[in-house]
């Protein structure tokens, strides 16, 4: 089984410009696509790190001297890169959200087609699961991630339909799921309206807005000067931030001006947003919702 075919493979890396001699961290390890694509451009006083919370993906370690493979989540980048002596480096991938691995595991219970234990934790050493989220979170906690992260304008509903299901009995496997779900899934939006139920869980247990946001701020200070970025997102909410943070360096809001009118921003984008061309989507259907930005340090 494949365990993750990268997407925008070869924009992605592109967009990192690779020097031959330069440091260089692939922050969604996964399956290592993008990591071996990083290593064929390096020389060999070039160095690549590697960040991935998933035990899963321990497997796929590439043998090579220029590579280090750092079992923890991409929040810690700064950390982990002290640890290992790096202060700068001059690029940064990140191809986020769920890997075709996690999809396909049916026990990892990502995904909506297989009956599975609520879980979705991308570090299978996680505290919080979906279990955790479906049975304890109380009807507004619920409410609230429905609507913030899965956009669903009928978010109150879902979340009091749950509250009164597990009244009698603990909600632990998806289908069960399913079931307390099911008046809420038309039958010709019944796979839509199920992934945006299950992202705004996954979400929620991995605290994925939480890790980009901290991320995110990590990388300006990471950065080298014309040091780049090169990031894929899969879902509005992600695109968002990592759009307003490359125009502004800020989440919300408008950056401040000096006395001049001027504003002073970290970086500035390269080219324009890319999105998969239908051959990829055919060849990989999940790369359909993709979108790849590319900045540079300033």
């Amino acid at each position: 089984m494949e365990y993750h075919n990268p997407v925008l493979l070869k924009e992605t890396v592109d967009g990192l410009a690779i020097q031959p001699g330069g440091v260089y961290v692939d922050v969604t390890f996964g399956g290592g696509g993008h990591s071996k694509e990083i290593l064929s451009r390096l020389g060999p006083k070039g160095k690549l790190f590697a960040f991935d919370q998933d035990q899963d993906a321990l497997k796929n370690a590439i043998d090579d001297e220029r590579f280090v493979l750092i079992n923890e989540n991409f929040r810690f980048i700064k950390r982990f890169l002290r640890f290992h002596g790096i202060k700068k480096v001059d690029g940064i991938l990140g191809d986020f959200g769920v890997s075709s691995h996690q999809f396909d595991v049916a026990e990892r219970g990502f995904s909506t087609r297989f009956e599975s234990d609520l879980d979705m934790r991308m570090n299978q050493q996680g505290v919080l699961s979906a279990n955790d989220v479906i049975n304890t979170y109380d009807e507004e906690a619920l409410r609230n991630l429905f609507f913030q992260y899965g956009e669903l304008r009928n978010a109150p509903k879902i979340a009091r339909a749950i509250i009164a299901a597990r009244d009698g009995s603990v909600i632990t496997t998806s289908m069960e799921l399913k079931t307390v779900l099911q008046p809420f899934l038309n039958h010709h939006k019944e796979h839509k309206v199920l992934a945006q139920i299950y992202q705004a869980i996954r979400i929620e247990v991995n605290q994925e807005i939480e890790v980009l946001k901290e991320f995110l701020l990590q990388t300006q200070e990471l950065l080298d000067e014309e040091g780049r970025i090169s990031l894929i997102s899969y879902h509005s909410l992600e695109d968002r931030l990592v759009k307003r943070f490359i125009r502004n360096g800020l989440f919300e809001g408008e950056p401040e001006k000096d006395v001049f009118g001027h504003v002073s921003v970290p970086f500035k984008k390269v080219g324009k947003l890319i999105i998969p061309n239908a051959e990829e989507i055919k060849a990989n259907n999940r790369a359909r919702s993709a979108k790849l930005r590319i900045a540079k340090r300033i």
